[in-house]
């Protein structure tokens, strides 16, 4: 048994101490917890699919005691109907007051005077450049909010919108926004809560272009667990051009199980009773603020407030930017009244001083005539002319004549109404003073802009087009023309307006086709359709991109004077083409002709292109719709087009020279840069290029930005939304570092070159001039080869330089030259080498090395000694012959004058022929003269003359003088 000590001393005090100091600090200890103290939450569901509540002390409310104990909490996927919340402390479902709202399930963003909590913005720098500023940073970038809306930046730099979201239950988020730049890049993105990009089609992260002014919804499923949402924009500034923000508004995420309170209406929208899933904006003179259950009414004498206001504001003296003019239809007697009418709603004051009054309406004027494929027999309206009929308009409407068909479209030159196919709006992004004001109004010869309700306000006009039918005669082959349209239009403004025309192609995007700035001279502008689709144009008309809630810049107009559209399928005719008819000498059945035909005027039978020649688009039936193709070029089998088959001829001073360029036959990509923007943004531009090959050969370029996706996301067929298929193409391309996107995008895509006019070495073709000084100079021997190309808006010459692409032309025997080697062995080698420099390729090649056998230089030396001293044998035997024959000569004559003048009498044969043995005596006499030894060749001729002797005949001569001799 072990004894029990004591406790000692000091453990006894230490007690002591110990139970008094919650004695001594009970006074002033934690207070007992109360509602205001803490909150309810619930905790992360288990595997179970359950949780508990929880209370969670507020802060910097000190401690307190008595905390509630956690409890079971609702099942993991229970929410709450839309207009109410779950109320944690009962864990029950409880209606919204008055003047707030819930989604039940969901919540929404619909109020932007400030940044909503959890969302944020953030910006990133640029990759600095040798064109840009190292100390230009993006800290001032970011996401604005605009009361209504949030606006994104308007720089090049790479600005993020970020929110996060912890989902129950799966859920989606969807949103409105407006893209109408595609100098911006907008997509939309989610990532889990490890940073990883979750899965999306390329339709689901890059957003399509929207209308100007128009709003677009985009929704995107959500998963259970974290999403961290990104909006994220990246523009790109080339020039001087301003970038049209992106704008953002009513954000609603569904899926996030329960909320457990209610959202106040913002200001301008009031919810006037319990329960309620939305706010609805206040009544027009009527404002409301913050958590509204009722709207207040302004004291309409001196203010007013426009639909969803916050507050009253003061009329102003009524001007002349408060009224517009308007034309009434067409009375009976052919006239129109002129009327004057107030801008609605009017917010003006005519009895204070200095405003101005409403005109005098009710001046009569004629009317204008009906457009073209209208009448009016004699009513107060224009009806469209029959089918199979046509009117200029004046004249009533007459059948074609057989052989004919009629040109269906419309032709819209007089505006006394708005034709029925044509609607026009007026849209605010910041407000809608302007809701229900006719955008446009005509005026007689012209349709012009209206005064809308505040300078920045897009004012709309459409035209719907249901679709294209071309002529029964023309074919929808490669390159066809099913439609185009065309429109006059003039600008006057003084500030910085803008006039948009954009197309939306069977209603799925619309596409910017181009835009206008400040004044305009009036001038037209062609588009044209090269496929069947219904189609919507678009013109809107803004008078300034900056936030204006006023109107001061009326006199800022746009007129349209003439709109046309040609092959619509609901269209009138105002004129008969002829047609195609049957084979049969009877046939009136206009029929349809093959690809590359055209109607021959007198046969009216469907007659094929020449070679070499290109049918052209909106041409009038007859030879004359064939053009041919320029130099160097040949058609296509359908005669669409004309191309360069690689192949160049050119001759001059009887030099002939072939190029060949098959080299150059597949498409060519050429890349120029880098560029950088003012903000140091690098880009490129690319440059595919089909200069020649095949009929089909096209060189096409491509826009991804709308098309992108991830890159463990595969790319879906058929999603590009702007392809371009031409000659020559251009791409703007900003690489993907510092720009925070995965990949590079490309955009802007152009046509330079959609018609090949011919290849030549003038530096003239059909207009088109070339710039010898931009290439270096070349050989005066082998010209430069000129290619040709022509856009509809936009004319360009491409020169290529033979020798910087190896063009060269093919070689001939012209191009080398023999070289004879030296003498071995009594063989020769004779070389053949091309001519320094060469300038050839392909063609002829250089002909194989010869050998033969060689001539020794010796022998040829004695042969010449041979024939020489022969040749000089026979020349002095030759010489010595007639010498001799001269000398003989010689002693004849003289011995027959000394016997002719012995002693003054003649001989006594009266002749001058010569004994027998004479010849042989002079003979002998010779050689006794001028020579000792007689040589065998006299011998052998002395014994051949004895033989003759006989032979010679005896010629008696009788001479009248005895002292002469006549030589005759």
């Amino acid at each position: 048994m072990i004894p029990i000590m004591p406790p000692p001393s000091w453990f006894i005090a230490g007690s002591v101490l110990f139970l008094s100091l919650p004695i001594a600090f009970g006074a002033k200890g934690p207070h007992q917890c109360t509602e205001k103290d803490y909150y309810y939450e619930y905790t992360e569901c288990d595997s179970t699919g359950s949780r508990w509540r929880v209370a969670i002390p507020q802060r910097g409310q000190g401690s307190c005691t008595s905390l509630p104990e956690p409890v079971r909490g609702t099942e993991c996927t229970f929410s709450c109907e839309a207009g109410e919340f779950l109320e944690l402390s009962a864990q029950e479902c409880t209606q919204c007051a008055a003047g707030t709202y819930s989604l039940g399930s969901g919540v929404r963003f619909d109020d932007w005077e400030s940044l909503p909590a959890g969302f944020s913005s953030l910006a990133t720098d640029l990759d600095n450049g040798p064109g840009g500023d190292d100390n230009l940073s993006c800290n001032s970038s970011s996401w604005i909010p605009q009361g209504s809306y949030l606006e994104s930046n308007r720089d090049e730099c790479t600005v993020s919108l970020i929110y996060a979201v912890h989902l129950k239950k799966q859920g989606s988020v969807s949103f409105e926004y407006q893209y109408p730049d595609d100098n911006l890049f907008f997509q939309f993105f989610i990532q889990n809560d490890q940073c990883q990009e979750l899965d999306q089609t390329a339709d689901k992260k890059w957003l399509q272009l929207t209308t100007q002014g128009n709003w677009a919804t985009h929704s995107v499923n959500l998963k259970s667990g974290t999403n961290i949402l990104y909006w994220r924009t990246a523009g790109i500034v080339i020039g001087t051009k301003v970038l049209k923000p992106v704008l953002l508004k009513n954000v609603h995420i569904e899926g996030v199980a329960y909320t457990s309170e209610c959202f106040p209406c913002k200001p301008g929208t009031f919810s006037p009773t319990p329960g309620s899933s939305r706010c609805q904006p206040c009544p027009r003179d009527t404002h409301s603020g913050h958590g509204a259950s009722s709207c207040t009414l302004c004291n309409t004498s001196t203010h007013y407030a426009p639909e969803g206001s916050s507050g009253c504001k003061a009329r102003p003296p009524c001007s002349t930017k408060d009224y517009f003019q308007i034309h009434t239809p067409c009375d009976k007697e052919g006239k129109t009244q002129v009327m004057y009418r107030w801008v609605q709603p009017q917010i003006c004051l005519v009895s204070v001083a200095g405003a101005e009054t409403l005109p005098p309406s009710g001046a009569r004027e004629p009317c204008p005539p009906c457009n073209p494929g209208f009448y009016n027999n004699d009513t107060a309206t224009c009806s469209p002319c029959p089918p199979g009929t046509f009117s200029d308009g004046v004249k009533a409407c007459e059948s074609c004549p057989a052989g004919t068909e009629p040109v269906v479209g419309y032709q819209y030159k007089w505006w006394n109404v708005l034709p029925a196919n044509m609607k026009t709006s007026c849209f605010n992004v910041g407000n809608s003073k302007c809701d229900g004001m006719n955008g446009w109004e005509v005026a007689g010869d012209h349709i012009q802009s209206g005064a809308g309700g505040s300078d920045n306000d897009y004012l709309i006009l459409n035209l719907h087009v249901p679709g294209f039918k071309t002529p029964t005669s023309v074919t929808g082959g490669a390159g066809t023309e099913f439609g185009r349209i065309v429109f006059e239009f003039e600008m006057v403004c003084s500030a910085d307006c803008e006039l948009y025309f954009m197309v939306d192609v069977n209603r799925k995007s619309t596409k910017v086709l181009e835009s206008w700035n400040g004044s305009k001279d009036r001038q037209s502008y062609t588009h044209i359709m090269n496929k069947n689709a219904s189609v919507s144009y678009t013109w809107a008309f803004q008078r300034t991109n900056q936030p204006s809630d006023v109107r001061q810049k009326v006199s800022d107009v746009v007129r349209i004077h003439s709109i046309t559209v040609s092959n619509s399928v609901d269209g009138v005719s105002s004129e008969c083409r002829a047609c195609a008819l049957l084979a049969q000498p009877s046939g009136s059945l206009c029929v349809p002709c093959p690809p590359g035909h055209y109607i021959h005027p007198h046969t009216s039978q469907c007659t094929e292109c020449p070679p070499n020649t290109r049918l052209t688009s909106h041409s009038s039936p007859g030879p004359e719709a064939c053009s041919p193709c320029g130099p160097a070029s040949k058609s296509t089998k359908d005669h669409s087009r004309c191309f360069n088959d690689c192949v160049f001829s050119y001759s001059e001073n009887n030099v002939s020279l072939r190029f060949d360029y098959s080299s150059l036959g597949s498409v060519g990509t050429l890349m120029n840069g880098p560029s950088f923007t003012s903000k140091g943004t690098k880009y490129y531009h690319l440059f595919n290029i089909s200069l020649c090959g095949g009929e089909g050969r096209r060189a096409v370029c491509t826009d991804n930005v709308t098309d992108l996706s991830s890159a463990d996301s595969p790319r879906e067929s058929g999603e590009i939304t702007n392809v371009v298929d031409t000659f020559i193409c251009q791409s703007t391309i900003i690489p993907s570092s510092g720009r925070g996107f995965r990949t590079a995008l490309s955009s802007q895509s152009i046509s330079l070159a959609d018609t090949f006019l011919g290849a030549t070495v003038a530096l003239n073709l059909d207009g088109v001039q070339a710039r010898p000084d931009l290439f270096p100079q070349t050989s005066n021997k082998i010209p430069d080869v000129n290619f040709y190309y022509r856009y509809v808006a936009l004319t360009v010459c491409v020169c290529v330089c033979v020798c910087k692409i190896k063009s060269c032309p093919h070689c001939s025997p012209q191009d080398y030259h023999q070289i004879e080697g030296a003498c071995k062995g009594r063989q020769q080698d004779k070389l053949f080498v091309w001519n320094e420099p060469k300038r050839c390729v392909g063609g002829v090649s250089l002909p194989e090395k010869l050998t033969l056998p060689c001539e020794s230089l010796d022998f040829l030396i004695m042969m010449g000694a041979v024939i020489g001293v022969f040749a000089a044998a026979v020349l002095l035997s030759i010489t010595c012959y007639f010498w001799k024959k001269n000398k003989r000569l010689e002693y004849k004559y003289s011995k027959l004058v000394m016997s002719s003048n012995k002693e003054c009498e003649l001989p006594g044969a009266d002749s001058c022929a010569m004994m027998e043995g004479e010849e042989n005596e002079g003979d002998m006499e010779d050689e006794v003269v001028y020579s000792k030894k007689i040589s065998l060749i006299r011998k052998l001729k002395a014994i051949a003359l004895r033989g003759n002797r006989d032979n010679y005949e005896n010629v008696q001569l009788n001479s009248s003088q005895s002292n002469g001799l006549v030589w005759g």
